[in-house]
């Protein structure tokens, strides 16, 4: 037992000595100073231009699943690629164009949402990570959840 706690305890050891190097010394300025005027010359990113951005579902019933198509247009000069969207929660499911999309051209995002233990005013989102200049675009729903009926307990039963 104690074999086992001294050779993981070396274990230990060795993985905090080994990660002393800083990263940040091993950039050179030269190469940070070559990608600043490189980005800076570039100003042909591609634009995601939603027909809109926020969509109200409205009145649902607890347990609906409730999903709205957002498109968008490649306003920019550059292939859009769309890299990975995420709900806000397990309940906001993205799916999305996964081919870029070139210049002038559309694409779409359908949103899910899983209204199921959810009730009341619910706002949610999804971020789409892309390669737009800002790198992170959002969209929103939401909805209002009329509660499921809760059994009335207490009831007396008949003999």
């Amino acid at each position: 037992m104690k074999k086992g706690i001294l050779i993981l305890a070396g274990v230990f050891a060795m993985t905090f000595m080994s990660c002393k190097d800083n990263a940040a010394e091993k950039v050179k300025e030269e190469k940070v100073a070559e990608a600043a005027d490189r980005d800076a010359k570039n100003k042909d990113f591609p634009v995601m231009t939603f027909d809109q951005t926020e969509h109200d579902f409205g009145t649902i019933n607890e347990g609906d699943v409730v999903e709205h198509t957002f498109t968008f247009t490649n306003t920019g000069k550059e292939p859009l690629v769309i890299v990975n969207a995420k709900g806000s929660c397990g309940c906001t499911v993205p799916e999305w164009t996964k081919e870029p999309v070139a210049p002038g051209a559309s694409g779409s995002m359908l949103v899910k949402f899983n209204s199921n233990g959810k009730p009341n005013a619910q706002n949610k989102q999804v971020t789409i990570t892309a390669n737009t200049e800002a790198g992170k675009e959002i969209l929103k729903i939401k909805a209002m959840v009329t509660p499921k009926a809760k059994p009335v307990s207490g009831t007396p039963v008949s003999e």
